[in-house]
């Protein structure tokens, strides 16, 4: 057998590469990313759960409102789908509704009592379109909830790989400085330091890849309710033209 005479270098475990890193360019911006890691998963977690009752609640809303002949019957029988976003801009349409009903000789809490005659109200254009900015203003105001924390997906997801390249290209300049001050130009001299420069960059790329993946899916899911509250905003207000505008 011939020998080399080389030393033989210790496995290159991530646990070697940690403690072999530096503490600022390497163990630092490890453990940064660690815990942006953790905060990705709980609000990819948390996000995609609300999701899914969301649409999961809005599907029971919407079949129930298109079983009723009427588009105020759910809301006057307080049939409430607190977790569905289209319901909430069911809701304020409703609300924007009696306040335009109230301005006439009609009370706009008759309008929600249990004896109340639809036949008896009107609505002209003016009306109408006031109910109408209301389910807009409603929609926008349900997106922006629904997106909210995704700007930490987003952030986590062009930051970690950054952050991570970072520690790397410090990591290395480090290696090679201490190399040359040693005077030492030999593997086993900068092997660790090189190592321990790459680590970071592999935990950067395990944070953001999966954010990427949450992120579109997220993205996706929110994007499909945003359409549905919109469609549905134009459906109610067409239904309060065919009920409540009389030519």
């Amino acid at each position: 057998m011939f020998s080399t005479g080389l030393p033989i270098l210790p496995l290159a475990t991530l646990f070697t590469a940690f403690r072999t890193s530096n503490l600022v360019s390497g163990k630092l911006i490890v453990v940064v990313l660690v815990v942006a890691s953790i905060f990705a998963w709980s609000v990819m977690v948390t996000k995609y759960r609300e999701l899914i009752r969301a649409q999961a609640a809005s599907r029971r809303f919407q079949l129930a409102f298109r079983g009723e002949a009427h588009p105020l019957t759910l809301y006057l029988k307080r049939h409430a789908y607190s977790e569905s976003p289209i319901y909430k801009v069911y809701e304020a349409g409703c609300l924007a509704l009696g306040g335009e009903l109230s301005q006439e000789r009609h009370r706009g809490s008759d309008l929600f009592s249990s004896g109340a005659n639809f036949e008896e109200y009107h609505l002209n254009q003016l009306q109408v379109e006031v109910v109408r900015r209301a389910t807009e203003r409603t929609v926008a105001d349900q997106a922006l909830e629904m997106e909210s924390r995704m700007g930490f997906l987003a952030t986590a997801v062009s930051a970690s790989p950054l952050l991570g390249l970072l520690g790397t290209v410090w990591g290395v300049l480090d290696a090679f400085g201490a190399m040359a001050i040693s005077g030492a130009a030999n593997l086993s001299a900068v092997a660790p330091g090189i190592s321990g420069a790459l680590l970071t960059t592999v935990v950067g790329l395990l944070v953001a890849l999966p954010s990427a993946i949450g992120y579109n899916i997220l993205a996706s899911k929110i994007r499909e309710l945003a359409v549905q509250m919109d469609n549905f905003a134009q459906e109610f207000v067409a239904e309060l033209q065919r009920m409540f505008v009389r030519e």
